[in-house]
């Protein structure tokens, strides 16, 4: 799922392409992507773009009366930008939608059979903030701020950062690796935090969120950012399964859970413990390796 460095990314390329040009029309090809009927979709036709907001992990498109279309692209969810409105129908299976404007056109398509990728049509800010699971910007928090969020209840690293009423914008991907450079275990409990730890998660999140910002942005190098995904190159440990940590040479681990997993370094995060992971812990029982060295050996 795009997260906040992707968001931040794909809003910047629009506001050079769709600010101050009229929206001629959007033509739907999925039944189950539009999921409200007041205000119509058609209330935004022939207005203006006048700004572009992130609200958590959407985007949304302001126009001049105070209309707003609100796009949640969720996992597989991709925008792509046109010069020309020809071939940008959406006849396709993966495409969901065209935004036709008078310079051009936006798409949106979705990978896959489920489509989950969202498009709403709110009005004014009351509208927004509907939507807003109301989430902390981190990149404006203090520590005193982001540590009364982050133990207000007693949940595991991982939950907390990537919870949308938390903390906005932060999921699988990046919660990985802010947590790997803060050097703290992804299943340690929140309110069993000292200070200097809540210190240094703000600090990495800070900056892992800044980083990749910066990285996508000189990486689409003005140009609309065509490749959004979770598994980005220099990644110290998302996606990284069995690969060595960059900071100390261990093997990455994973533990899986549903369609998510997490992916962390155990000699820098959890003091050479392994986590459990569910199905397979379940599976092995007294056979579950619990450090490193027992994982080598078992693999041995």
């Amino acid at each position: 799922m795009p997260e906040l460095p992707d968001i931040a990314v794909y809003i910047e390329a629009l506001e050079q392409r769709i600010l101050g040009h009229t929206l001629e029309r959007v033509l739907i090809g999925s039944p189950f992507l539009l999921r409200t009927a007041d205000p119509p979709l058609d209330s935004a036709f022939q207005h203006k773009v006048i700004a572009l907001r992130r609200v958590g992990k959407r985007i949304a498109i302001g126009f001049d009366n105070d209309v707003f279309l609100v796009l949640h692209l969720m996992i597989a969810g991709r925008l792509h930008w046109f010069e020309s409105k020809k071939k940008t129908r959406p006849d396709g299976r993966r495409m969901l939608a065209a935004f036709e404007f008078d310079n051009g056109s936006l798409t949106l398509t979705e990978a896959g059979s489920q489509k989950r990728a969202s498009l709403h049509v709110v009005a004014g800010q009351a509208g927004l903030d509907a939507l807003d699971p109301g989430g902390m910007d981190v990149l404006k928090a203090t520590v005193k701020q982001f540590g009364a969020a982050l133990t207000r209840e007693n949940h595991t690293l991982k939950r907390s950062l990537t919870d949308p009423h938390l903390f906005s914008g932060i999921g699988n991907a990046y919660s990985d690796e802010i947590l790997h450079r803060a050097q703290l275990s992804p299943v340690l409990l929140t309110q069993r935090m000292s200070e200097e730890d809540i210190a240094r998660l703000l600090t990495a999140t800070k900056e892992i969120l800044i980083e990749w910002t910066e990285k996508l942005r000189a990486e689409s190098a003005g140009k609309f950012p065509e490749k959004v995904t979770a598994f980005r190159e220099g990644m110290a440990v998302h996606g990284r399964y069995d690969q060595p940590c960059p900071r100390c040479g261990a093997k990455v681990q994973r533990i899986r859970y549903a369609s998510n997993e997490t992916n962390y370094c155990a000699r820098c995060q959890t003091g050479g413990k392994l986590l459990a992971d569910r199905a397979l812990s379940r599976l092995l029982r007294e056979d579950w390796p619990r450090t490193l060295e027992e994982l080598e050996e078992r693999r041995r």
